[in-house]
């Protein structure tokens, strides 16, 4: 099941760095990089941070499918994906919620406290768009006005939450992610904001 929904996160992480790529107006090259590193850095940060080398898509080629896949689906039906920002904010905030899962696992495994394991979940989902973003220069989604990196922390904690009452994994799984999307959908649609600090 955790194998699934790390492919499953990658092709969607994929998708959406292929699609800021295409609003930039890269070239082949361009779209595939952007698409790589939005679908893979966060991971290999995390794999980096535990001494988990070499990382986890230099040992298995899936992933490098499943992104070149995600290439060629966004490519062929760019057309109709032609409400771009509606198409980026779903396969993000899918990608999101599954990267927190796999994040806060891979700690688990590593014996690592809950606080550390929340975080490992937050970097996994958070920092390929961070990477992304940098690299289309633009300033990263995580530190701008819209709750990101937040619905990745209660989605890890309501992984351990869920935990505690001993529920079936894969429930645990399934709701953790709704949990992140949820959040994600919810902040954009009522445009809820953190404070701000600045006048």
């Amino acid at each position: 099941m955790i194998y699934v929904l790390d492919i499953i996160g990658t092709f969607a992480f994929a998708i959406s760095g292929v699609l800021v790529a295409m609003q930039k107006r890269m070239d082949a090259f361009g779209i595939f990089i952007i698409a790589f590193v939005t679908a893979v850095g966060g991971g290999t940060l995390r794999d980096v941070l535990i001494g988990k080398t070499p990382v986890g898509w230099m040992n298995d080629l899936n992933y490098g499918y499943a992104i070149t896949l995600a290439v060629i689906f966004s490519i062929l039906f760019k057309k109709r994906l032609n409400k771009l920002r509606k198409s980026l904010f779903l396969f993000d905030t899918i990608g999101l919620g599954v990267f927190t899962i796999i994040g806060v696992e891979i700690g688990i495994s590593q014996q690592l406290h809950p606080f550390i394991c929340i975080a490992l979940g937050t970097m996994s989902a958070s920092f390929g768009g961070v990477i992304r973003d940098i690299l289309c220069n633009e300033i990263p989604v995580i530190f701008r006005k819209e709750i990101y990196a937040i619905a990745c922390v209660l989605g890890g904690v309501t992984f351990f939450v869920l935990q505690y009452f001993k529920l079936d994994e894969n429930v645990i799984y399934i709701s953790t992610a709704s949990m992140v999307i949820t959040i994600r959908l919810l902040v954009v649609k009522f445009k809820i904001q953190l404070p701000k600090l600045y006048q």
